[in-house]
């Protein structure tokens, strides 16, 4: 590796957490990174390169970035993880549900039935009906009584998922960033 790479590599950050050996993919702006915590297998991050904490706060050219290699990334984590679809989603403050104060792009491979009822609002924006529909959206049931209930169900909470260790996430981006042009892979220590 060159000294440039091991330099880029030691110095990338995601918010005050220094990310080493979790890097699959680097663009000029933009980094994929495997998740600490993966609702499934293959859901990574994809952050811009500068600690940003909002959405709002990044330049058009870093906009672009982003998407772009979200583009990119995401054709290799369906075929990779043989996905049907993909959920793409950013929370983007505090009150959005954002834990990490750096822009982060959650790309989750999708299969039918793999993790429901989580998609019960895309039921009610697919409806015709909107006002029986916003009703039930309406009562639907909250969060925390749906988290509660998957506790008493799976016996998991998700805020009690096991952290991965960094030599899983070290194997998982390795083997990630083979599936990249060399100019796109992650830099490894």
């Amino acid at each position: 590796m060159s000294a440039v790479a091991s330099a880029a590599a030691s110095s990338w950050r995601f918010a005050s957490f220094t990310i080493k050996n979790q890097v699959f993919y680097q663009s000029p702006l933009s980094l994929g990174l495997v998740n600490l915590k993966p609702l499934v297998p293959g859901h990574v991050l994809i952050i811009p390169k500068r600690v940003v904490p909002r959405f709002g706060d990044l330049t058009p050219e870093e906009v672009g970035d982003l998407f772009a290699s979200t583009q990119q990334v995401s054709k290799v984590i369906e075929k990779e993880y043989k996905a049907q679809s993909l959920n793409l989603a950013i929370q983007d403050g505090p009150a959005a549900g954002q834990s990490v104060p750096h822009v982060h792009l959650h790309l989750i491979p999708r299969t039918l039935g793999d993790y429901e009822p989580m998609d019960e609002v895309y039921n009610a924006l697919d409806s015709t009906d909107l006002t029986s529909d916003y009703t039930a959206y309406r009562n639907r049931e909250t969060r925390a009584a749906r988290k509660e209930r998957e506790k008493q169900v799976f016996g998991v909470d998700n805020e009690e998922r096991m952290a991965r260790s960094s030599e899983e996430m070290e194997e998982e981006a390795r083997r990630l960033s083979l599936l990249f042009p060399e100019e796109r892979r992650g830099a490894f220590e």
